[in-house]
């Protein structure tokens, strides 16, 4: 059987095309070796579990030290000690049963019949007193720990650290999972340290916090070679660039777009996987919203991830969000930070998540609407377009936007939900947006038309935005090369507006380099 492109859970090298784990962890290495303790934050599906379980592999293979990898989802949501320590414990000795069967291990139910709050210290001091060498242990999932379940799990492990001159404890811990330790000790707003404790982090004996990053342009290269020495068929230069720029090297979002190509759309391993059908496996990724990418959409309902993407979307400053909340939703993946330390989002697939999942509670509200703006040869007739964006506005927007969930970006995610439909229809939306610009902007291509749309929002106490909004359309437009229709849309969210229906009206005018384009008062 041939190997092919992993989307669900740690890749295995006799089944899966894959990168050497090895290259993301040389530092973890070192710190494993200098019997370091540390954390291991990344996104979801970034490759930790993979990574980790390779380098156990690799650490027993050595056999310098004695390795296991504990996961610790079935840790998951037990806050008390007595409930949550147990199950550490159980999966614990399971873990080193496994990796470890050379070492003798207490029983982890006699750990479990001392206090919780000192079991797990007691089964590794005994584990260790009893090992031929050193013990490396690998947390996963360990933010699955919640609450005083936490703290007890590292109070424990930086108690055993700081005797270990004097008592057996593990050489090296690494704790894996999406959050920094610190984030661990936050009570449900992301920002109070939690009452009962007095610290922020009873793990301060932490060396460094790694991150795994994504793969760059040549390992993508690299990992779809795999495919076609092992099968013949190859990618066009284009087909690599494009599942390079959609997933700015996300390794689940490559294997997803690469698998979609090749096990589902261009079965023929004669036939060269080009970049068009690359784009199909993106439009079913995200059409289907795979386990993934319907996980990540519900992380937008987190307040802390609000107070990042709200401002993000609308093109303001980050306001209310601090230092927390930023490493919170970079750790999450949802965002990256630039090589200029700007924000923005992590990849094009997910700037299409974040604005389809905000406008799917409007879908079934607006019911649908007739697709009007196609002409016969499959290009768009804008002028059909516009009258059914503002039937479509005055008719729904007013209480779509009381019921969103991002008030301040409520009037671009209505004008997402109609736009979707439009891109369902056969076309193509894409987004650009990030913290401090003033805007967003749109491309919506339909057959061979192309439409540039400029999103600016009248605040209260500021001045119109038509003037720089032409502007910043005109430069958009030139970017989109000749014959692109523009669009400027203005909400106007100032307190004195008109209502709706009284306000909403489109106009003709011309942007600085001459440029005929349509404004739109909503």
């Amino acid at each position: 059987m041939s190997r092919y492109f992993n989307t669900s859970g740690p890749c295995v090298a006799a089944d899966h095309y894959m990168l050497p784990p090895g290259r993301r962890l040389v530092r973890l290495r070192e710190l494993v070796d200098q019997r370091r303790y540390l954390t291991l934050v990344a996104g979801r599906q970034t490759g930790k579990t993979t990574s980790a379980r390779w380098l156990v592999e690799e650490l027993n293979r050595a056999g310098r030290c004695a390795a296991a990898w504990i996961d610790l989802e079935n840790a998951r949501e037990k806050p008390e000690p007595a409930e949550a320590i147990p199950v550490v414990l159980n999966r614990l000795d399971e873990a080193l049963r496994l990796d470890c069967p050379q070492l003798a291990r207490p029983a982890p139910d006699a750990g479990a019949r001392a206090s919780a709050d000192t079991a797990l210290q007691a089964y590794l001091g005994a584990v260790c007193a009893n090992a031929p060498g050193p013990l490396v242990l690998l947390f996963d999932e360990v933010d699955s720990l919640v609450g005083p379940a936490m703290v007890s799990f590292l109070t424990q492990l930086r108690a055993g650290y700081l005797r270990r001159t004097q008592a057996p404890f593990p050489a090296s811990v690494a704790l894996i999972g999406q959050r920094r330790v610190r984030d661990y000790m936050l009570a449900h707003d992301g920002r109070t340290a939690v009452p009962w404790l007095g610290t922020t982090s009873p793990f301060n004996i932490e060396a460094e916090s790694l991150t795994l990053g994504p793969f760059a342009r040549e390992e993508v290269a690299e990992l779809l070679s795999q495919h076609t020495q092992e099968t013949g068929q190859r990618f066009e230069p284009a087909a690599v660039d494009l599942v390079f720029e959609l997933s700015q090297g996300h390794p689940w979002l490559v294997n997803a777009l690469a698998y979609e190509a090749t096990f589902r759309d261009v079965t023929d391993r004669s036939v060269a996987v080009a970049a068009a059908d690359v784009e199909t496996g993106r439009a079913r990724i995200v059409r289907e919203r795979r386990t993934h990418l319907d996980s990540l959409g519900a992380r937008l309902r987190d307040e802390r991830v609000r107070r990042v993407l709200e401002p993000m979307i609308v093109g303001g400053t980050l306001g209310p969000a601090d230092d927390t909340d930023i490493q919170h939703v970079v750790g999450l993946g949802l965002v990256r930070e630039t090589p200029l330390h700007a924000l923005e989002i992590a990849n094009p697939v997910y700037r299409e998540i974040v604005l389809r999942q905000l406008s799917a509670a409007a879908q079934p509200v607006a019911g649908q609407v007739r697709s009007t703006w196609t002409r016969a040869d499959g290009g768009l007739d804008a002028d059909r377009l516009l009258d059914a964006f503002l039937s479509y506005w005055t008719q729904h927007a007013e209480p779509l936007m009381e019921a969103a969930e991002y008030p301040e970006a409520a009037p671009h995610v209505v004008m997402h939900a109609f736009l979707h439909r439009v891109e369902n229809g056969g076309g193509r939306l894409d987004r650009e947006y990030a913290v401090g610009t003033g805007r967003m902007d749109l491309c919506l291509r339909v057959g061979g038309s192309t439409l540039g749309i400029e999103l600016k929002v009248w605040k209260t106490g500021r001045p119109d935005p038509l003037k720089r909004g032409l502007v910043q359309l005109d430069e958009y437009l030139a970017k989109l090369g000749p014959g692109t229709i523009g669009w400027l849309v203005i909400f106007d969210r100032r307190r004195s507006a008109r209502p709706i229906e009284k306000r909403t009206r489109a106009t003709r005018a011309r942007t600085p380099g001459g440029r005929r384009v349509v404004v739109i008062r909503a």
